[in-house]
């Protein structure tokens, strides 16, 4: 009868749900030998559970809903079908795929896992996000680099006279996948000659829950306008809204929805502290949790871009190695900051929420919330930084009494399940030896003769 309805649904083109099962090999999955090979280069040995649930379907030509925790490696179930699809291709088409994604840096690190995977095919996958700096245009122009990256508003930095030139010349190479973000590639659509989506046969929308905030959403939605109708469409994301439902109704035919783990959860490999702090004390306990971590990869979240800039030049100024990465920065200080983030050059990342989506660095032990977040996906991406992979991970809260609120929302907004190991500065024995230390002052203070008494506390006050 369960059989009968399931088929019942599909021939309606309705939304059917997969429940996960154990993983298997890749090949087992129906995945070409070419690929199973990249995957072996790449350390992959076993496929992950939404992978393991999402790549049969997208391989039989279906479009998928994918919902997994942050890690789980979401952007392989998407890649491997579109990468299989092309080699079925005898003269590989170009524009065959497109891939959007909310940042710069998650778009380039798709990208660089496209083109390990489709190595042996010689895929080539050009960026779409980011400008060329302004002193070397001409230069970057006359030397035609294999890949140029794009950002949205890299066509206006450009002198009028070498824009149409520019673009012309970008799109002329033959690009078998690209990766974006929907304000540039809607530029190029409506833009720029002889750049067309006539012939498109997947379309991935990475992280579609963020894809569809107020910045990006009308974006989206002319795109889907333009491009072709008959075509396959992922959906990934460790979150879902109500946004993603009305949209998956609309640009999705007969969709599959891989849920391997609940859409607001977090790994099992994931500690979890919270500490309950004033706010005019909140630098003195981040620096307290710090030095009980010495070297350890520790990603700091704040809430703007300013704070990352102060947060980092004090952690500094205090000896710790520290480097900030935040949306106002260039393009090229932002990938140096990641770089030296992962090659341990500096330990310490304070980062905002550009960050928190997507981005695999490895290695990470720490996540802290300096700032709470106000959204409470928020805190599944950023915390998700850590633990990833089956790795075991940590994740701090500094929360004030402004934060309170954010942080109960959070909570119910997890399962109703409370963030387990709450602590106050009191607890951990900090305020205990602070104030030891000021009683064994005073007991100075009261045993010293009167001439040395103002020695004594001139010394209790510069401490």
């Amino acid at each position: 009868m369960g059989e009968e309805v399931e088929e019942r649904r599909e021939a309606m083109g309705e939304e059917v749900e997969v429940e996960s099962e154990a993983p298997t090999t890749f090949a087992e999955l129906g995945v070409c030998p070419e690929l199973v090979e990249a995957c072996d280069a790449m350390g992959w040995k076993a496929p992950t559970r939404i992978q393991a649930e999402a790549i049969p379907f997208a391989l039989q030509g279906r479009d998928v809903i994918g919902v997994g925790q942050t890690g789980s490696g979401k952007t392989a179930a998407f890649a491997l079908p579109i990468i299989q699809a092309l080699l079925e291709h005898e003269h590989r088409p170009r524009f065959f795929a497109c891939v959007l994604a909310p940042t710069r840096e998650l778009a380039i690190q798709i990208a660089k896992q496209f083109e390990a995977l489709g190595s042996a095919i010689s895929l080539q996958c050009s960026v779409l996000i980011g400008g060329i700096p302004r002193t070397s245009q001409t230069i970057s122009l006359a030397k035609r680099p294999h890949v140029v990256v794009w950002w949205r508003s890299s066509r206006a930095c450009l002198p009028e006279h070498l824009r149409k030139g520019f673009d012309s010349w970008q799109l002329w190479k033959e690009r078998n996948s690209r990766v974006g973000t929907p304000g540039r590639l809607l530029d190029h659509l409506t833009n720029t000659k002889g750049f067309s989506f006539n012939k498109l046969k997947y379309l991935v929308l990475d992280e579609a829950d963020d894809l569809l905030k107020v910045d990006f959403q009308k974006a989206v939605d002319d795109i889907l306008n333009v491009i072709p109708k008959e075509r396959r469409t992922f959906l990934f994301s460790a979150t879902m809204t109500e946004k993603v439902k009305k949209l998956r109704r609309a640009c999705l035919k007969n969709p599959v929805k891989v849920e391997v783990a609940s859409k607001y959860s977090l790994v099992d490999t994931l500690r979890q502290d919270l500490y309950v702090v004033p706010a005019k004390y909140k630098d003195c306990y981040l620096i307290h949790v710090l030095n009980k971590m010495p070297g350890s990869m520790i990603m700091v979240f704040v809430r703007t871009c300013e704070s990352t800039r102060l947060l980092a030049l004090m952690l500094r100024n205090l000896r710790f190695k520290a480097i900030s990465i935040s949306g106002q920065m260039s393009q090229d200080k932002r990938l140096g900051a990641l770089n030296r983030f992962r090659t341990r050059d500096c330990n310490i990342l304070v980062c905002t929420d550009v960050a928190s989506r997507g981005l695999d660095i490895q290695g990470v032990d720490v996540v802290i919330n300096y700032d709470f977040p106000l959204n409470s996906k928020d805190y599944i991406h950023r915390v998700g930084r850590t633990a990833r992979a089956g790795q075991s991970g940590y994740a701090v809260s500094l929360v004030n009494q402004f934060e309170g609120e954010f942080f109960k929302l959070t909570e119910q907004f997890l399962g109703g399940e409370e963030i387990p190991a709450r602590k106050t500065m009191n607890e951990s024995g900090y305020h205990k030896r602070m104030r030891r230390r000021m009683e064994d002052d005073e007991e100075e203070v009261e045993e010293a003769p009167v001439s040395s008494r103002s020695r004594s506390l001139k010394k209790s006050r510069r401490r």
